[in-house]
């Protein structure tokens, strides 16, 4: 008999440890689904987040660009998070190693420097982040999507606009960006095939300026003493384009033409008040924009183009 007591009052236990089981298994296979975020049955609505590096926010073109991108996150309900690099190189490659132990879903990143970041990106590949680049493009690195104007063009109409204001014959400089830089290489380029087709056009001087508004003044300064003989100056942006100008009128230097690369609300203005011949307009607003909008896609598992232009205009009054 005691025995028969026993085995229904076991019975009894087992039947009530199952239940608490069953009770609390909903919760913990919830928990475990939020924290995979993508994986099968995660939680869709999960907040994705963004990590933005910028090559620098001392130029009004990228805060503008980080502007853009921000704003589009907000309207698409995406966190983002924005480094600085401040133009080093090895501090964005720290950067997005930073963000990348920080957990972002994906990284758009506008490169400092086109061959150093490729190690950043790798680290990306390795963790399964994906990897979008805008204005600047990398030398490497596994990258599902690149935005920019087609710098080759810009550099091009900026390049055939002053052979056409100098009539086919002259003498001119070119101020560079930073060496190393996608951009740099393209415009310079770009510019470089315009004027080498005018049998007229000489490259007198060509200098980096690092596109840094000081730099171009104070390499422009050094130009007029060397080479104090050109017509027209093209500068890979408006920044040095800004700073030559200054240096030019404290020369005396005011029929120099100037054409820069960017659109930035000093350069328009400068353009408008006659002391700039005009820039070439990339709109970086829009660039940050679409990078934010093709990072949702991506998110979101949709195909999206490798590369995806953003159109180009010349800005003359």
């Amino acid at each position: 008999m005691k025995k028969k007591v026993l085995k229904f009052f076991s019975l009894l236990l087992v039947m009530f440890l199952l239940g608490a089981c069953s009770l609390n298994s909903p919760a913990d296979s919830d928990s475990s689904s939020g924290n995979e975020g993508n994986g099968e049955g995660g939680d869709s609505s999960e907040t994705k987040t963004i990590g933005l590096s910028v090559s620098t926010l001392n130029n009004p073109f990228f805060v503008t660009l980080r502007d853009g991108a921000e704003a589009k996150a907000k309207e698409l309900g995406l966190e983002i998070t924005t480094a600085d690099a401040q133009d080093d190189p090895a501090k964005q490659v720290s950067d997005i190693e930073d963000l990348i132990q920080q957990g972002v879903d994906l990284l758009i990143i506008n490169p400092t420097d086109s061959a150093a970041i490729v190690s950043a990106i790798e680290s990306a590949n390795n963790a399964n982040i994906p990897v979008i680049t805008v204005d600047r493009s990398a030398e490497g690195g596994e990258v599902v999507a690149h935005i920019a104007s087609d710098n080759v063009a810009g550099g091009k109409m900026a390049g055939e606009l002053i052979v056409e204001k100098l009539g086919g014959s002259g003498k001119v400089v070119e101020l560079e960006g930073i060496p190393g830089s996608s951009a740099a290489r393209e415009r310079g380029q770009g510019f470089n095939e315009a004027v080498g087709a005018a049998d007229g056009i000489e490259v007198v001087a060509k200098q980096t300026a690092n596109f840094d508004r000081a730099e171009g003044l104070s390499v422009m300064e050094n130009i007029i003493q060397s080479t104090p003989d050109f017509q027209a100056v093209f500068a890979h942006n408006d920044e040095m384009a800004l700073g030559a100008i200054e240096a030019l009128q404290a020369a005396g230097m005011t029929d120099v033409i100037v054409v820069g690369f960017d659109a930035t609300d000093d350069a328009v203005a400068a353009v408008g008040e006659g002391r700039m011949l005009a820039t070439v307009a990339q709109k970086p607003e829009q660039i940050g924009a679409m990078g934010v909008e093709t990072a949702q896609k991506v998110l979101s598992g949709e195909s999206v183009e490798d590369f995806i232009p953003v159109e180009l205009e010349l800005v003359t009054e």
